[in-house]
């Protein structure tokens, strides 16, 4: 189901708690909320739907995939990025890593173990900031 943006920013400063088998239609509504905002959104967190459990989606390619408790084990290679978000207005400079490695569920709830570069590392690194309640 196609979700309403969440736009209020004390609710998006909220930390979002573990997700378990039973979030499984947060993931749902994040894949048909993500492609419904597809011209101006590559990643969204569940609390830019009002859902505060750690749960990111990220548009890799022609896929979206959902990662259930993400969590960034290494990083390297820091940079001065300038963002947007789909729940704010304008856009903000912000620092990230070119390089990362990520542990998380996939959507059937198996561990995962993944490095990541460049535009993808950074998409996953704002959506992990949004579970964490930090707003660019």
């Amino acid at each position: 189901m196609i979700r309403r943006i969440n736009s209020d920013i004390d609710k998006l400063r909220l930390k979002s708690k573990p997700a378990t088998k039973a979030d499984k239609q947060i993931i749902i509504d994040l894949i048909d909320t993500l492609k419904a905002h597809e011209d101006e959104c590559v990643g969204m967190a569940a609390n830019m739907i009002d859902e505060y459990k750690r749960i990111i989606i990220c548009q890799m390619g022609p896929f979206a995939v959902p990662m259930i408790n993400p969590v960034i084990t290494k990083k390297s290679k820091s940079y001065q990025a300038t963002e947007g978000c789909l729940s704010l207005a304008g856009q903000r400079k912000i620092s990230r890593y070119k390089s990362i490695t990520v542990e998380y569920l996939d959507k059937e709830f198996v561990q995962q173990r993944q490095v990541f570069s460049e535009f993808i590392a950074q998409i996953i690194q704002h959506e992990i900031d949004h579970c964490d309640g930090i707003i660019i």
